[in-house]
């Protein structure tokens, strides 16, 4: 009893422990990735290449894991600046937006994927890869109409567009969602190759402490 005892609490300290490590390495990498490719932009607005460790991490420890993946790059956005436009106009509802909508393009991947993977992994990677710049984009649209339509409609009219819905559609969205979509999808094969090597990792060490 004292040995089973024993060789289940090394089994969980050992998950517990490469969970802490790879959880680190995401969070670094979201740090990191977000730092390097910053500079890279599409009319006034970052493309986010950092979603693509949050959606790892989402996929290899659920929503939990995800939601603090996308706070982390939501972080990043407003120490870095990347918000600016919008706190100057609204503090309150622009930290709002920017840490919800990272959130929740870790927490919509992680469900989806804890949804689908036992049916088909590669459509649960690739519906989860998917999901977080959908998310991402999706709710930094809703803080617009909750927080800045009025600023919005300002700008729309001083660049000759009378719909300040479209002008958010082209100036705000545009290509920047079209690429961090398609960067996304087509980096879905190595996101299942690091899940995997990830999970058979952690089968190894479960292994080892039976």
């Amino acid at each position: 009893m004292a040995n089973e005892k024993n060789q289940t609490s090394r089994k969980s300290n050992g998950a517990m422990i490469l969970k802490l490590v790879v959880m680190g390495l995401m969070t670094a990498l979201v740090v990191i990735v977000y730092f390097l490719t910053m500079g890279i932009t599409v009319g006034p607005f970052n493309i986010t290449f950092a979603l693509i460790p949050i959606v790892v991490g989402a996929a290899l420890y659920g929503w939990k894991a995800g939601g603090w993946l996308g706070l982390v790059f939501g972080a990043m956005v407003l120490l870095t600046g990347g918000a600016n436009a919008f706190l100057v106009i609204n503090a309150p509802g622009t930290i709002i937006t920017v840490l919800l909508k990272g959130a929740a393009a870790g927490i919509l991947p992680g469900l989806i994927y804890q949804a689908l993977e036992k049916k088909n992994r590669w459509a649960a990677t690739i519906c989860a890869a998917a999901a977080a710049p959908i998310a991402n984009t999706g709710i930094f649209l809703l803080g617009c109409f909750a927080f800045f339509m009025g600023t919005i409609s300002e700008w729309a009219a001083g660049a000759g567009i009378d719909n300040a819905i479209v002008y958010m559609m082209t100036a705000f969205v545009g290509v920047n969602f079209l690429v961090e979509l398609g960067t996304n999808l087509l980096l879905s094969s190595v996101i299942v190759r690091i899940v995997d090597i990830v999970k058979n990792k952690i089968m190894v060490n479960r292994s080892q402490g039976a």
